[in-house]
């Protein structure tokens, strides 16, 4: 059990390993699939955000497995589609520090919404991601390229929260728990520091 809990937590810090610079830094003139999928590793706030909608789909367990993390890519895609095109989307960087706070709060706290209000939240946040990455991308990027690649770097980052969220659960129902809960605090507090400036 305790290899469980610990394989749990390593695979948790080598997701967030990427992000230790700041949430969006400039990729300058660089272009293409690879850049778009390095654009959502590159923060912190994009890589918390996204394991906890993995960790959150396996929390909620059944349909949601898969309907969150489709959910969730599928509308980025049309956030970043209004990015690219230069639709304003207002507190797109708000936003996306609150649904680190939010998501990390409801892993924390174990809540079992009702799959359409969890799709409701999901898709919101999914706007305001999906909207930094098509802002953000390059004026000589590929737009299809550049999206496919956020698109994939985001759901690899769903699947490492499900994998996760696995990991911790079978563990047991105790040691899952805490680690589960612990993993969702130390996120919603990382969204704190996002939110206020200091991260």
């Amino acid at each position: 059990m305790k290899s469980a809990i610990k394989s749990g937590l390593l695979a948790l810090a080598a997701a967030a390993l990427p992000a230790v610079a700041s949430a969006h830094p400039a990729i300058g003139e660089a272009a293409g699939f690879s850049h778009g999928f390095a654009h959502p590793m590159s923060g912190l706030d994009h890589v918390l955000a996204m394991v906890m909608v993995g960790v959150f789909a396996f929390q909620l367990g059944g349909r949601a497995t898969w309907l969150v993390p489709t959910t969730f890519v599928l509308v980025m895609a049309l956030g970043g589609a209004l990015g690219v095109a230069g639709i304003a989307v207002p507190f797109v960087e708000t936003g996306i520090a609150l649904s680190v706070v939010v998501l990390g709060a409801v892993v924390a706290l174990n809540v079992k919404a009702p799959l359409a209000a969890a799709l409701g939240i999901i898709g919101l946040f999914a706007i305001f991601h999906g909207h930094a990455h098509g802002a953000e991308m390059p004026e000589n990027a590929a737009g299809v390229a550049y999206a496919a690649g956020f698109m994939a770097a985001t759901a690899l980052l769903h699947v490492a929260g499900l994998a996760i969220g696995y990991i911790i659960g079978r563990a047991g129902e105790r040691q899952g728990v805490f680690v589960t809960r612990t993993a969702g605090g130390i996120a919603a507090i990382a969204g704190v520091g996002i939110l206020a400036g200091l991260i």
